[in-house]
């Protein structure tokens, strides 16, 4: 009885199969909840408006856009469901059941898994504009890129189902805690070292690879391209002005993803990184919120490199987009 004065536990009636509550004291508690709270509605808002802009504005509906509207999709589910729902598994019992911890820890892999997939194909987009930019607009159409966007969110999810079958079996013995030495009020998975080595080569090794590569080409020709720009600027001016506004635009968003791809990989590295040390539930927090403040910073890139986004959140903030005309508005 004299534990029962000092632990709280998720149900009281039944001590021997009961989880403790979350430990984490108050203060940091409070502030890490605020902080993850103000992300996630920052997240949401942000996001929301960018998949409003490229959908509704026609002249935004270009290949390279259809991505980032992927990605912001793949964000602003970030910021609506699993910022909420992380919130409340660390720091109050779990007491949704079985099947909302498996659906939890489904869309915790299948959303992140989603937008590595659309970092790979932005990174895929700006290699082919920058390297090889006379066959670009035969092979990035849009209509392959809407088709590569689909098979991005279908084999992940397809993927993903394989984590949830994993996952289901360990949560099953979650809810038999007299059989496994766990406990009622958890909502919590235990992956093997090989399980979890696989998982990261398979989601972030890999696809870390390919984007790295991809980067390192696309700056090599970005260099390349920018001393000869220099060395001819006013000739190509005089001569061709429209093709050197063309090449500084193309520039321009390969460096502008570029800043994309390394604030991602800035996140997210930390939270991989950590499967291999032990850390306590406060580092673990932390972690967490970097890990999904990546959701966030996105949508502020945009903010700061992208005139067109400016203007879009202009337009629709002063409800200028309920004109009959506004999806014709001149956005570049």
């Amino acid at each position: 009885m004299e534990l029962k004065d000092e632990v709280e536990f998720c149900f009281p009636q039944l001590l021997n199969i009961s989880c403790r509550k979350p430990r984490l004291h108050w203060t940091k508690a409070f502030f890490l909840n605020t902080v993850l709270s103000i992300i996630s509605i920052i997240t949401v808002v942000l996001n929301l408006l960018v998949i409003i802009a490229v959908s509704h504005f026609r002249q935004l509906h270009s290949p390279t856009n259809i991505i980032l509207l992927s990605l912001a999709v793949s964000d602003f589910l970030v910021g609506l469901l699993l910022l909420p729902l992380e919130i409340y598994r660390n720091t109050s019992c779990w007491f949704l059941g079985e099947i909302m911890c498996a659906v939890y820890y489904y869309l915790a892999c299948y959303i992140p898994y989603t937008s590595i997939g659309n970092i790979i194909l932005i990174s895929v987009d700006r290699y082919v504009a920058i390297c090889q930019p006379l066959h670009y607009p035969t092979r990035i159409t849009t209509v392959r890129v809407k088709t590569c966007v689909c098979l991005c969110w279908l084999c992940y999810g397809l993927y993903s189902l394989y984590s949830i079958i994993y996952i289901k079996d360990q949560i099953h013995r979650l809810f038999e805690p007299g059989k496994h030495d766990l406990c009622f009020g958890q909502c919590s998975v235990t992956f093997t070292y090989v399980t979890g080595v696989a998982d990261l080569i398979l989601t972030f090794v890999l696809p870390v690879t390919v984007i790295v590569v991809l980067y390192m080409k696309i700056f090599v020709v970005i260099v390349n391209q920018a001393r000869s720009m220099r060395s001819h600027v006013k000739c190509a001016a005089f001569q061709h002005p429209v093709t050197l506004k063309a090449k500084k635009s193309e520039l321009k968003a390969a460096r502008t993803l570029g800043v994309l791809v390394l604030t991602y990989l800035l996140c997210y590295c930390p939270s991989y990184c950590s499967v291999f040390v032990g850390m306590d539930i406060l580092s673990v927090y932390l972690l967490i919120v970097l890990f999904y403040f990546n959701s966030c910073l996105n949508p502020v890139i945009y903010t700061l490199f992208y005139s067109w986004f400016r203007k879009a959140v202009k337009i629709i903030i002063t409800l200028q987009i309920l004109k009959p005309d506004s999806r014709e508005t001149n956005m570049l």
